[in-house]
């Protein structure tokens, strides 16, 4: 049975995913099967909205200096999911922070090291393989795609999905992170106070920065 003080990482890929729930219910449903029975704390959840294309990983590392500052041991659902992932497993590695794959309980910071250096290869070979095939389309004389060539029509629409999944990402943050900032509200009186102390504990922006808080961005998130 799990004893002791948690705090979960969900991720999925796409922001109709996390707007949807699919994929995450699957999750936290895995996780709450783990900690079943016990004596755990369950003390809070991260939610990441992100491509596995992209390297950015804001509520990974809010993750981590969670655990580091509560004192608690990491929780992810599906480590085989993101096995292919470089950047995540290199960042699990070096956070020296403990942590629970539950489909792979048997994981450590040596399997996480060796999945990372597999990962980085696959993305490589990937990478590889794509820029042969480009440069052999280019020499049948095929056509490459540009942006240039792209008509208004699909330009726009390109824009207004990035607007939207940059707003779902936003909303889901601060509605992660509204509870804490209430808190610290009602408890301190003022949104300058409140800056002060979610820097002071290096609770990290929408951005992933730490130290930029500021009363602004807090009256901000309370009002979204």
């Amino acid at each position: 049975m799990a004893e002791g003080k948690f705090i979960s990482y969900l991720r999925v890929s796409t922001a109709k995913q996390g707007r949807s729930g699919l994929g995450l219910e699957a999750q936290r449903e895995a996780i709450l099967q783990y900690l079943n029975g016990g004596g755990w704390q369950l003390l809070a959840e991260h939610v990441e909205i992100e491509s596995g294309k992209h390297d950015d990983r804001p509520q990974l590392q809010a993750a981590l200096d969670d655990c580091r500052r509560r004192g608690a041991t990491l929780l992810i659902a599906k480590l085989d999911r993101l096995s292919r992932d470089a950047h995540f497993l290199l960042g699990l590695q070096k956070s020296n922070v403990d942590f629970v794959a539950v489909d792979m309980p048997q994981a450590n910071f040596l399997t996480v090291g060796v999945l990372a250096l597999l990962a980085q290869q696959e993305r490589e070979a990937i990478s590889a393989r794509t820029k042969a095939a480009l440069a052999a389309a280019k020499a049948r004389g095929q056509k490459l795609g540009k942006p240039e060539n792209l008509t208004q029509v699909a330009r726009l629409t390109g824009a207004a999905q990035a607007s939207k999944a940059r707003t779902a990402k936003a909303d889901d943050f601060a509605a992660r992170i509204r509870p804490l900032v209430t808190e610290c509200l009602q408890e301190l009186g003022t949104l300058t106070a409140v800056a002060q102390r979610l820097n002071a504990d290096g609770v990290l922006t929408a951005r992933g920065k730490t130290g930029s808080w500021t009363a602004r961005a807090v009256k901000n998130l309370l009002e979204r």
